[in-house]
């Protein structure tokens, strides 16, 4: 049935669109795993330092691979592309309604010191708000892919595919017994003030978001904040780990409870953003954007 499917004519009402949609990005998501894999094992990598951060051989690699194979099935024409590593040398803003907003390496520092802790991103966004999520870990050999109403799902190297629902720890009452996953290295004063006084159970340090959303539907962590300062998170660091949380349950949101936005026009996503397993998610923002206040006032 998905083989009648013109995959160049969206359908948000069309589960075999979708299905057909992502089936194509699956097997891009593999193939491009394969190749940081290859990096990853090689000879070490030569980095650019620039502005956002280190730039290597192997996210350049990755970032054509995808352009090129989604371009190859998906019409420029029908479908906008927003590529961390591209979007500097074109309009940032597509004025297509879909647009496929692409992190071909996300966590690199963490790729440069072999933690492990690495990621590919690629999401389908229709009017600024994501549709179909996909998010690798090449280290853990594992494909995560999710639709608008169609859940979270998860693929191994042997290609099967397992659903993904957060359901156990949702059950917590308490912020207290709550385990937070953040970033090891964007971590300024004001963000280290905000977790102390929430005074979550354990921090664990993640690099990759889409390492740090896997381990929220996985169960092993409940709360992800983002907390801009010198510089926010982008459009493809966030999109697709949205998605995926969204589909197995679990919430997205800033901290006063609004939806993100992508392809805006502006990359950066400033401010407090909150990710969970769904518990206490309402008394989360309340309580950082209270914190906030507090150490902004004093």
């Amino acid at each position: 049935m998905a083989d009648s499917v013109d995959y160049n004519l969206p359908d948000l009402a069309d589960k075999a669109w979708f299905e057909l949609v992502i089936a194509i990005a699956r097997q891009i998501m593999w193939d491009a795993s394969a190749i940081l894999q290859a990096y990853y094992r090689g000879d070490a990598l030569e980095v650019e330092q620039q502005q956002d951060g280190p730039v290597t051989a192997a996210d350049l690699a990755v970032n054509q691979h995808i352009l090129k194979s989604l371009q190859a099935v998906f019409d420029p024409n029908a479908f906008g592309y927003l590529s961390e590593e591209t979007y500097k040398a074109q309009a940032v803003t597509s004025t297509l309604p879909w647009v496929w907003v692409i992190d071909p390496l996300d966590g690199t520092k963490d790729f440069i010191n072999k933690t492990g802790e690495y990621a590919i991103h690629l999401a389908l966004v229709y009017q600024h708000r994501p549709v179909i999520s996909l998010v690798a870990i090449p280290e853990r050999e594992l494909v995560y892919f999710a639709w608008l109403g169609g859940g979270t799902y998860r693929e191994g190297s042997d290609r099967t595919i397992t659903r993904v629902q957060i359901s156990d720890r949702r059950r917590i009452t308490n912020l207290r017994e709550m385990t937070l996953v953040a970033s090891r290295t964007h971590r300024d004063l004001r963000f280290e003030l905000l977790i102390d006084k929430i005074a979550f159970q354990e921090c664990r340090g993640i690099g990759s978001v889409g390492c740090k959303i896997a381990s929220i539907i996985e169960q092993q962590t409940d709360v992800y904040i983002s907390l801009s300062g010198k510089s926010a998170p982008k459009d493809w660091d966030l999109a697709a780990p949205e998605l995926i949380l969204l589909e197995a349950g679990g919430v997205f949101s800033r901290a006063d409870g609004s939806p993100l936005q992508y392809n805006t026009g502006n990359v950066s996503q400033w401010g407090c953003i909150v990710a969970s397993n769904g518990a206490n998610h309402g008394e989360i923002c309340k309580t950082a954007t209270a914190i906030l206040a507090d150490i902004d006032n004093s």
